[in-house]
């Protein structure tokens, strides 16, 4: 009697590995699907912008012209405001958990493992790294259109 009873329980534990190895390796293609489908949408992402700016150039003209005329129209205090504000938002070293939460998605959505380390250390370096490459690009190119920009920008900033 126990030995067809632990003969049932064997074939029953055999059918439960069987169907977690299969519900395993459906979510594993399910994963390969998204994955693939992810770049195959990232890509035709990229040519649908590419195709944009290549098709329209006298429309990204227009753009630029106005965007110039509207920040040039500003007083340099509010010109120093703007960059100050922009560069907070997009590189601000007060919000790690920002970087962390955009790398995360980033590792995710190309099919990555989530490494702390790895995140730890882009958080750590690549703010810095965008920030000093911003300050260059405004003090070459803000030097020779306003210095009182700079100046403006080197007071706010402090």
């Amino acid at each position: 009697m126990t030995y067809s009873s632990n003969k049932i329980q064997s074939q029953d534990l055999t059918k439960e590995i069987y169907q977690q190895t299969i519900e395993l390796v459906q979510i594993y293609n399910n994963d390969s699907i998204k994955i693939v489908l992810n770049l195959l949408t990232d890509l035709i992402w990229f040519i649908s912008l590419s195709c944009l700016f290549i098709l329209g150039k006298e429309r990204l003209v227009i753009l630029n012209s106005w965007a110039q005329e509207l920040f040039y129209s500003l007083s340099d205090t509010m010109k120093a405001f703007f960059i100050l504000l922009l560069t907070d938002l997009c590189i601000g070293f007060h919000s790690p958990h920002g970087w962390e939460i955009v790398i995360s998605s980033c590792l995710e959505h190309f099919g990555f493992v989530h490494n702390k380390h790895v995140i730890s250390c882009f958080v750590s370096t690549f703010p810095v790294i965008l920030d000093t490459v911003f300050k260059y690009l405004i003090f070459r190119h803000l030097n020779r259109i306003s210095p009182s920009i700079v100046a403006t920008y080197h007071t706010m900033n402090e």
